[in-house]
């Protein structure tokens, strides 16, 4: 029923007396206003008093016990006077009126201003997408551990009391009763700091920093103490919540709800998807590879590589004969019976060369080097080269009397005429 003031974009305005003012939701919906918000700020020389009014504020009409509670508070809660005030308004939300009460007769100035990017809005969006994302590898890193117990303590401290003492709760029962409850009331403390954190900041600042410092060394050196998750039940829980929490941030930092959620509807069917995509690429790889043309690769080994591969092959060749020699399942006696030299081979098994000393010197004399099977090799690859030789030169001798006999007739023909 009040005669309040309508704001538009651009305005400036100025009064000293009390009054009443109100945005106006544009319901037309443009994807340029995503992350656009609407930055009101309220000046003067003299204190004010700020107070924001809403269509709940008639307790009687509220049909919850929650909804009473929070418009009781609402109505005790009455920010202390300043000079200066922002006030944000999400487009295509609700409708925002507030009250000015100067107390003094002193000139005050309200501006309406378009912010068409939010930088805000644009932080929550973009850090709910990476959470979501990125939830199952952040769940099993220490210190993402140990810096999400610092914020939970320093937003929901009610909650991070509650984990804290869940040892010594012995009903699963109460403690999932006082963990909603402890859910509740921390969300709704976080609005009502949320609404009026500009004024605490700006009146409280000392008070603030000294709570967010103490609160946090308190919380990581719990955290520390109970050190991070282990079980893989405790870790997928963790992975849900920080999904859970992704979707909130998404949610929060856009002002279209539709967008908010396709993009959440989106990123749950990748997240499924992921699955039989995973599927599909082993099925494909599979595939590929059997019906890829199997072409032998020839690998050339050196002089150097070939002898020591030989000498190695062999001494393992001949440990695994001593080996199964050794071993029961070897009829020893039937061997026995059909060699020549059974000294030699019991030496042999027992670990003596293979080979004698004068064998060794007979394979040296016969194919070492100055040996003969040498010599012979090497005469029989420079003899036919030097029959090649004489014919190759011959032919060539040859040719080069036929050019001289094509080329010489000319002078002397010249000559004697």
């Amino acid at each position: 029923g009040r005669n309040c003031s309508l704001l538009q974009e651009m305005d400036v305005i100025q009064k000293q007396d009390e009054n009443c003012y109100c945005y106006v939701q544009n319901r037309t919906v443009h994807l340029q206003y995503l992350w656009s918000t609407l930055q009101i700020k309220v000046n003067s020389r003299e204190k004010f008093r700020f107070e924001p009014i809403s269509e709940k504020n008639n307790c009687r009409n509220s049909e919850t016990v929650f909804e009473f509670a929070a418009c009781a508070v609402q109505i005790l809660w009455k920010p202390e006077t300043c000079t200066e005030t922002f006030l944000s308004i999400k487009q295509y939300g609700e409708d925002v009126c507030f009250k000015i009460q100067p107390f003094k007769i002193e000139p005050y100035t309200v501006r309406v201003k378009r912010e068409m990017l939010d930088g805000k809005l644009l932080f929550l969006f973009v850090a709910g997408i990476f959470l979501f994302h990125f939830a199952n590898s952040l769940s099993r890193s220490a210190k993402f551990f140990y810096l999400s117990g610092i914020i939970l303590g320093a937003l929901a401290l009610l909650v991070f009391v509650l984990l804290t003492l869940k040892r010594f709760i012995p009903r699963h029962s109460t403690f999932w009763i006082l963990m909603s409850g402890s859910w509740m009331a921390s969300l709704y403390f976080i609005y009502c700091f949320k609404e009026n954190m500009q004024w605490l900041w700006s009146e409280h600042r000392n008070y603030l920093l000294g709570y967010f410092l103490a609160v946090g060394i308190t919380s990581f050196a719990i955290c520390y103490q109970h050190g991070p998750l282990t079980t893989e039940l405790s870790i997928t829980l963790f992975t849900w919540t920080l999904q859970l929490t992704a979707f909130v941030l998404i949610y929060c930092g856009v002002t279209i709800p539709q967008v908010a959620y396709a993009v959440i509807a989106v990123s749950l069917c990748s997240k499924g998807l992921c699955y039989p995509l995973g599927a599909a690429c082993h099925i494909a790889r599979k595939m590929k590879h059997h019906f890829k043309s199997k072409n032998l690769v020839f690998k050339y080994l050196t002089e150097e590589e070939y002898r020591e591969q030989g000498e190695s092959e062999t001494i393992r060749a001949l440990e695994e004969l001593r080996s199964f020699c050794r071993s029961p399942d070897f009829p020893s006696w039937i061997a026995v019976s059909k060699l020549q030299a059974p000294h030699r081979f019991a030496a042999f098994v027992l670990g003596s060369p293979h080979v004698s000393p004068a064998e060794t010197k007979a394979h040296d004399e016969q194919y070492g080097i100055g040996s003969s099977f040498l010599e012979e090799q090497l005469f029989e690859t420079r003899a036919p080269s030097e029959r090649d030789e004489p014919a190759n030169s011959i032919h060539e001798d040859e040719e080069n009397e036929n050019e001289m006999h094509t080329q010489i007739p000319f002078p002397y023909a010249t000559e004697l005429l």
